[in-house]
């Protein structure tokens, strides 16, 4: 089953800090089947990542104004207009930077929304905020005749995050979606009208646990032991099959496989705990790999020795295979690279 759009209502949202209007429908949008699908893709199909978020307050869940808006449609799908009136409200008061688009913003309900193997009904917030120019071509009596028209791209969606009906009590399970405004005036989708965090799944410990990998092999590893670029490139490698291969990770098993030596173990265990508490975030010792997160963080695992501006070398396998030296004719350094077959 497909899932499926039971309500929708559409409103028009200026911005508000320009002075533009907020424009309120006083009832639901009631498309026919064919538009009803087109509306599914369009809203749907930009969803295909596993990051997921929670709504959430830093003093108590309830007075967050978009989770409230939504569980009263959870509770009652019946409500759902009356309810968008004060979701469409609560984003115009966020709408408070110059550089915010106004736009078309729609709230619907949708039923039978896969989730992790099953199916959940959800509520979807979305806001279209540019037009592009499509050409009409229709005949008539001297031939054809073509003119342009402003509307929505149902390829692109601008902003959106699907809120799904399972999780409650810790802000739902939520994706989102901002393909606008990158600079600091888009944070107001994210912060100020959803005020969403990231939620705490495997694939949130797992992008997290990869990158604190990366920051202590690069970072912290050349501060405490006489490492090269070359040893540095190996544990890289080493860290990424880990992530790779296994399909669950133990902290102590991956600081014993990949660091291996005691020191190197110890200065890991040490760095993890710092990490975690500088930047507030907790990575748990044991968890589900999440191969989704592994594979968008792999790019930024990769083993590159850059020197100067002439060469880059990307290492793949055993770091034994490279040698460091020192030109005294020249007195520049050098890599030696061994190798069976050029290919």
């Amino acid at each position: 089953m497909e899932q499926y759009i039971e309500r929708i209502a559409v409103h028009s949202v200026g911005n508000k800090a320009n002075g533009d209007a907020i424009l309120l429908s006083s009832s639901e949008l009631m498309p026919d089947e064919s538009i009803r699908n087109l509306l599914a893709t369009y809203f749907l199909s930009p969803f295909k990542s596993e990051e997921y978020y929670n709504l959430y307050h830093e003093s108590s869940l309830e007075l967050n104004e978009a989770y409230n808006f939504v569980s009263r449609i959870f509770d009652d799908p019946q409500a759902l207009h009356e309810q968008s009136v004060q979701l469409a409200k609560h984003l115009y008061e966020q709408s408070n930077h110059p550089k915010i688009k106004g736009g078309e913003f729609y709230v619907v309900y949708f039923t039978d929304c896969p989730l992790h193997g099953e199916t959940v009904n959800a509520v979807g917030l979305f806001k279209s905020e540019n037009k592009d120019t499509f050409l009409k071509i229709s005949a008539s009596a001297a031939g054809f005749e073509i003119e342009s028209q402003q509307g929505i791209n149902i390829n692109r969606l601008d902003k959106g995050c699907l809120i799904y009906d399972t999780d409650r009590e810790n802000g739902y399970v939520v994706a989102v979606v901002d393909n606008t405004n990158k600079g600091t005036e888009a944070r107001y989708w994210l912060d100020d009208f959803l005020h969403v965090r990231q939620r705490q799944d495997n694939y949130h410990h797992t992008e997290n646990a990869i990158s604190m990998c990366k920051s202590f092999v690069t970072q912290q590893l050349p501060q405490q032991f006489d490492v090269t670029k070359a040893d540095q490139a190996d544990l890289l490698n080493r860290s990424a099959k880990f992530f790779k291969e296994k399909e669950t990770f133990d902290m102590q098993e991956f600081a014993n496989e990949v660091m291996a030596q005691p020191e190197v173990i110890d200065s890991f265990n040490s760095f993890c705990s710092d990490y975690q508490q500088q930047r507030d975030i907790r990575i748990e010792d044991n968890f589900e790999i999440s191969n989704t997160a592994v594979k968008k963080q792999s790019r930024f695992m990769k083993s590159v020795i850059k020197l100067d501006r002439n060469f880059h070398i990307y290492v793949h396998g055993n770091n034994q295979y490279i040698r460091k030296g020192y030109d005294e004719e020249t007195g520049m350094n050098y890599y030696q690279l061994l190798f069976n077959e050029e290919q």
